[in-house]
């Protein structure tokens, strides 16, 4: 058996430590710089951020024209009915018939039929066209679909006969029911009249008859002016539209007088964005 010597230091009786193990340590590579932006587009950017804070948040400007995307609706059958009836009292006014390869269904039919007052007449008598239809459609559609009660209210009652709190309320309720399928959503909402609060106005969230068109000459002469006669001359209601045409929202103001110099008439249409000019032919205000 083999006895092999062990080495120690030459200066020492231990044994010699083992030289520590070094590890490498991976640094982190440097993130490139972000690239430099244009000074106007990032003051563009920042404006159009909402500021949040102590203060209220800050509506973006509007553009020339709203948005592009439209909200789908679903009619239901009682939509469709009055849809198709309205358009019918149209072209019954017109004495002209979409035949059926041009016409479209629902909506659409009834603002194409609503675009054939707008190619053929002026302002005034677009105005007078729209009366004619609306008398020949709505009294016998929707005091028939009403109930009886309320329709011999209409007829008959004292209360009706001058503005009046009820009525102008009435109004605005019965507003809400039979006519979503013409403007769209809509709700009642307070306003301040006589010194009180009264629930008379009809808010539209978003008017669908506006969007469909896109077209402001349209909206003021086949809506909002006949609208006011009609509903006045009718029903003895002094009605104020008031559309807003950034947002396309409108709001119907029951018992209040429209303005002499109403701001709504001075409103240039969406030119570049005209649906009613671009698919129709519409003249329309420029």
């Amino acid at each position: 058996m083999k006895i092999y010597p062990l080495h120690l230091h030459h200066k020492s009786t231990g044994f010699l430590p083992r030289p520590p193990i070094r590890r490498r340590t991976r640094l982190p590579k440097p993130r490139p710089p972000p690239p430099r932006q244009n000074p106007s587009t990032a003051a563009a950017r920042s404006s159009n951020c909402p500021k949040v804070g102590g203060g209220a948040l800050e509506a973006k400007p509007a553009s020339a024209s709203p948005a592009t995307e439209r909200k789908v609706y679903e009619d239901n059958w009682f939509d469709g009915l009055a849809i198709n009836y309205m358009s019918s009292c149209i072209q019954a006014t017109l004495g002209v018939k979409i035949r059926n390869g041009e016409n479209r269904e629902g909506y659409e039919g009834l603002v194409e039929a609503a675009t054939m007052i707008s190619r053929r007449h002026g302002a005034m008598e677009q105005q007078e066209k729209v009366l004619e239809a609306l008398n020949r459609a709505l009294p016998e559609f929707i005091f028939s679909m009403a109930s009886g009660v309320l329709f011999k209210i209409l007829q008959t009652s004292s209360i009706l006969a001058t503005p009046s709190k009820f009525s102008r309320e009435l109004f605005a309720r019965i507003t809400t029911i039979f006519f979503s399928w013409l403007v769209g959503t809509c709700e009642v909402r307070e306003s301040e009249i006589h010194r009180k609060r009264e629930k008379n106005v009809v808010y539209i969230r978003h008017c669908r008859f506006l969007e469909a068109t896109n077209c402001v000459g349209m909206c003021t002469n086949l809506c909002k002016l006949p609208s006011q006669k009609f509903i006045y001359k009718s029903l003895g209601m002094p009605t104020t539209m008031v559309p807003n045409f950034e947002d396309q929202s409108c709001e119907i103001v029951f018992g209040q007088t429209p303005p002499a110099d109403d701001p709504a008439l001075k409103q240039p249409c969406y030119q570049k964005s005209c649906i009613a000019k671009q698919t129709y032919g519409v003249d329309c205000s420029s």
